[in-house]
């Protein structure tokens, strides 16, 4: 079999430990492989880079195991051509499984180039990635929390979210930290209503009769604290995410003229994308990454599944976020595929196709410096759209 990295190492990582197989020419045209085993320490990674360097190493893979090979992956960018490979497609033969053993197969496989590596953004991305990916389980933290607050105002059989849009809005806050000060008669309360609230006094005042003991305001003190807190850090997130983005502003400004994405979704999809998208080689390719691609499971002729898979997480939720905000837009072309497919195959199927659909991915392909990434990818028309293409 043709060798087309001649010298090259395999990495299995762990917590504690990295099993390195370095393969390399041997006498008389043979194979020769050396096995060292470093810890996961700085200084321990730096004796393996340089073990690698010395050895004239060009190329090294390791199966992406948890967060650890993150600090192995970074102590080598930048010397070596490195692969972060999946490891369900390549495991080794059954029964025969040790750290030294997986080491060796990463390393046979990689000398032949039988691996395929992951996409794995370069550093400013990968910083991006980790503020917006920590913004947004703050932002699920604060909704969690705001359903707590609803929760505890109705076991004290307070309604104030059946005639309030917003509990946690100016109006709601103002009277909730009345409650929570010792306040009980719904007219005081009542009358601290803003905007439109203040113009339907008498429903206020009906649903802020209730049965607000210590115990509520105590549950309310503390989960209020807890959401302004929550409030700041996504404010401190949002100010660093916006200082991150500002080498990419022109990627954001033109993900931004995409229909149902705005600024705060434009800047996890650069996240997790990047805004070179020659490493997709075809739209579709970014779909199916993405995990709202149809599924292809066929055998004997009968198609047995298209279920989406759950891939990823983070830009899979953006990306339908942004579909759901597009449909529900008037007049926008993007409702017509949503209605016809929700129509057969109902809504949550239909959203996620929506989200797929060929001309948003190309859209975002223009991004990017890759084959396609053109504005002629950008302008399409609404007939196109409605027909799919």
């Amino acid at each position: 079999m043709e060798i087309l990295h001649r010298v090259c190492a395999g990495l299995d990582v762990h917590k504690k430990t990295v099993a390195a197989c370095l393969r390399g020419p041997g006498p008389n045209g043979t194979r020769a492989e050396e096995i060292r085993t470093f810890g996961t320490t700085t200084r321990e990674l730096l004796q393996l880079a340089e073990w690698l360097a010395a050895a004239g190493c060009t190329h090294a893979a390791m199966e992406s195991t948890g967060v650890y090979w993150r600090p192995v992956y970074q102590m080598l960018e930048g010397r070596f051509e490195l692969l972060l490979v999946n490891a369900q497609p390549i495991k080794t033969v059954p029964g025969r499984k040790t750290d030294v053993k997986d080491g060796q197969w990463i390393a046979r496989l990689l000398e032949h180039g039988w691996l395929r590596a992951s996409f794995v953004p370069p550093a400013p991305v990968r910083e991006l990635r980790e503020l917006t990916r920590f913004r947004r389980q703050l932002v699920e933290d604060r909704a969690r929390d705001a359903n707590r607050v609803q929760k505890v105002l109705e076991t004290a059989t307070i309604t104030l979210a059946a005639v309030a849009t917003d509990v946690l809005g100016a109006s709601g806050r103002a009277m909730l930290k009345a409650l929570i000060a010792g306040e009980r008669d719904a007219e005081h309360l009542a009358a601290l209503a803003r905007g439109v609230l203040r113009k339907k006094q008498a429903q206020p005042r009906e649903a802020l009769v209730g049965r607000v003991t210590d115990h509520h305001a105590f549950m309310l003190q503390a989960l209020l604290s807890h959401i302004e807190f929550l409030d700041q850090q996504i404010a401190l997130f949002d100010a660093r995410i916006e200082a991150q983005t500002r080498p990419f502003a022109a990627a954001v400004a033109r993900l931004d003229t995409i229909p149902g994405v705005a600024r705060r979704s434009a800047e996890p999809i650069l996240a997790e994308l990047g805004d070179d998208m020659s490493r997709f080689p075809a739209a579709a390719n970014a779909a199916s990454w993405t995990g709202i691609g149809p599924g292809n499971n066929e055998s004997a002729g009968k198609r047995q599944s298209g279920r989406t898979r759950k891939d990823h997480r983070w830009l899979r939720a953006t990306v339908v976020e942004c579909a759901r905000g597009a449909v529900r837009a008037r007049h926008d072309y993007l409702a017509a595929p949503y209605h016809r497919i929700a129509r057969r195959r109902g809504d949550k199927k239909a959203i996620t196709a929506v989200g797929r659909v060929r001309f948003a991915w190309r859209r975002i392909r223009a991004l990017g410096t890759g084959p396609g990434s053109s504005d002629q990818a950008v302008n399409l028309s609404g007939e196109q759209v409605a027909a799919g293409r």
